[in-house]
C-alpha cells in the first residue's frame, strides 16, 4: 500500500503533487506473497477428500470479496472521474470471472494481477493432488523447475502455458511449499535442502541477482518463523491487518489513488491526502471483510457442506 501511494502514484500521476518520499520494493513483496501462498494451501489441501471440494474452498475464499472490491473500486472511480483508470465495459465484465489476466485484459485494479497467478497455482496444485503426488511433492520440483528455465531458453513459449504452470513465479511458491513441510514435521531442514538449493540455483540463473537476494531474505524469514523466532511480530495492529488482508490488497490501489487526487483537487497537503488515502483503504478493507468476505465465504461454504452431505447420503 505504501509503495503503491508513493512511488507508483508518481509513476503514473507525474504531474500530481505527491509525498517527498518513495517506498521502494513493492515489486519484491509480491514474491513473499507467492512464497505465503505455497505455504498456506496445504492448510486445505490436507483435508481435501474430493476435488470439487477445493474448487469450492477457493472460490469461497476469494470471490465474494473481490466481486464486493470491484464494485466499490468502480463506484469510486464513476464519481472521481479519473479517466487513466477506466477500462473497456468488456474487460469489466470479463473481470469478475477473475481470468482477465488470462485473456490480456486490463484490470479494474492494477492489483487484481497477482489472482490470474494464484488461480494457475490452485490449478496445478489441484492436478498434482489429483495425481496423488502432493504428499511427495518434493519428486515434482524439479520437473517444474526444468520447465522454468525452459522459459528461461525459450521465449516463444506459448503465453498460457506460462501463465497456467505459474512458471514465472513458480520458485517462490515452491520456497513456501519446501517450508510448510519443514513446519508441518513431515521433512527435515536437510531433507529440504538440496531442493531449496536448486529453487535458489533456478532463481539466480533466470533471474537478476536482486530476485535471488530476495529469495533468501525470504527464506530466512520462513526459517526464522518456523524456529519460532519471529511471535514478536503478533501484535494486535499487525494481526488485525492480517485479517483483513485480502479485503484491504482489493480496495487499496485506485481507490487510494483517487482519494489522494482528490485531495490534490481540494488542496490538501500532499501527506494529509496520503493518510486519508490509507485511512480510507483500511476502513474500506475492514468493512469489506466483516460485511462480505467473512459472511459470504462462511455462507458458500455451508452451503457447498450442506450439498456434499446430501449427495453423500442419496449415494449410501
Amino acid at each position: 500500500m505504501n509503495f503503491h501511494y508513493s512511488t507508483r502514484f508518481e509513476e503514473m500521476f507525474p504531474g500530481a503533487a505527491h509525498v517527498p518520499f518513495h517506498v521502494v520494493g513493492g515489486n519484491y513483496r509480491v514474491l513473499l506473497f507467492f512464497a505465503i501462498s505455497g505455504f498456506a494451501i496445504f492448510f486445505t489441501l490436507k483435508h481435501l477428500r474430493y476435488g470439487m471440494d477445493f474448487v469450492a474452498n477457493r472460490f469461497a475464499r476469494l470471490f465474494p470479496a473481490y466481486w464486493g472490491a470491484i464494485l466499490i473500486t468502480l463506484t469510486v472511480e464513476h464519481f472521481g472521474h479519473i479517466p487513466a483508470l477506466d477500462i473497456p465495459p468488456f474487460a469489466i465484465l470479463v473481470n469478475f470471472t477473475m481470468l482477465q489476466s488470462f485473456f490480456y485484459l486490463p484490470c479494474v485494479d492494477g492489483a487484481y494481477w497477482t489472482l490470474a497467478i494464484e488461480l494457475g497455482f490452485y490449478a496445478c496444485m489441484l492436478a498434482l493432488w489429483r495425481a496423488g503426488v502432493v504428499e511427495h511433492i518434493e519428486s515434482a520440483i524439479p520437473g517444474w523447475l526444468a520447465l522454468r528455465w525452459l522459459l528461461f531458453f525459450w521465449h516463444g513459449m506459448p503465453g498460457p502455458v506460462v501463465d497456467l504452470l505459474v512458471l514465472e513465479w513458480v520458485p517462490f511458491f515452491m520456497i513456501g511449499i519446501l517450508t510448510y513441510r519443514i513446519w508441518s514435521g513431515q521433512r527435515r531442514w536437510r531433507d529440504q535442502f538440496p531442493y531449496l538449493g536448486l529453487v535458489l540455483l533456478t532463481i539466480g540463473g533466470t533471474d537478476t541477482p536482486d530476485i535471488l537476494l530476495a529469495a533468501i531474505i525470504i527464506l530466512g524469514c520462513f526459517a526464522l518463523m518456523i524456529e519460532g523466532r519471529l511471535r514478536w511480530i503478533c501484535i494486535r495492529p499487525l494481526i488485525w491487518v492480517g485479517s483483513i488482508s485480502y479485503s484491504l490488497y482489493l480496495v487499496h490501489q485506485h481507490v487510494g489513488f483517487i482519494v489522494m487526487l482528490t485531495g490534490n483537487r481540494f488542496g490538501l497537503p500532499p501527506l494529509a491526502s496520503y493518510m486519508l488515502a490509507i485511512g480510507t483503504a483500511l476502513a474500506l478493507g475492514t468493512i469489506l471483510n466483516r460485511l462480505v468476505e467473512r459472511p459470504a465465504g462462511q455462507w458458500l461454504q455451508d452451503k457447498w457442506n450442506q450439498y456434499r452431505a446430501v449427495d453423500a447420503r442419496a449415494v449410501a
